[in-house]
């Protein structure tokens, strides 16, 4: 588990004052995957306010605009639940 990369990603996503993250590493089911040399596999759920009227792609797009450059070197997969507050 990549804890370095999973605080860095919590702190990146706190912009989008979240109610709730959820962060998981799952590297090592991806191993030997040519992709996965560079970057890990992780899952987020995530919780926030600000999703409201938004439809997937535009929440997706939020996350991956918090995340940054994570997304081109530390982060090789994201797999994401984006939810607003009543919708979990």
């Amino acid at each position: 588990m990549n804890a370095e990369t999973i605080e860095r990603l919590r702190q990146r996503l706190a912009a989008l004052q979240p109610q709730s993250v959820l962060i998981g590493d799952d590297s090592q089911r991806h191993a030997g995957h040519a992709g996965a040399r560079d970057g890990g596999h992780y899952t987020l759920e995530i919780v926030a306010a600000v999703f409201a009227g938004k439809n997937t792609v535009a929440r997706h797009r939020m996350i991956y605009d918090a995340a940054g450059d994570l997304m081109r070197g530390p982060i090789h997969a994201l797999s994401i639940r984006a939810k607003v507050p009543g919708e979990v």
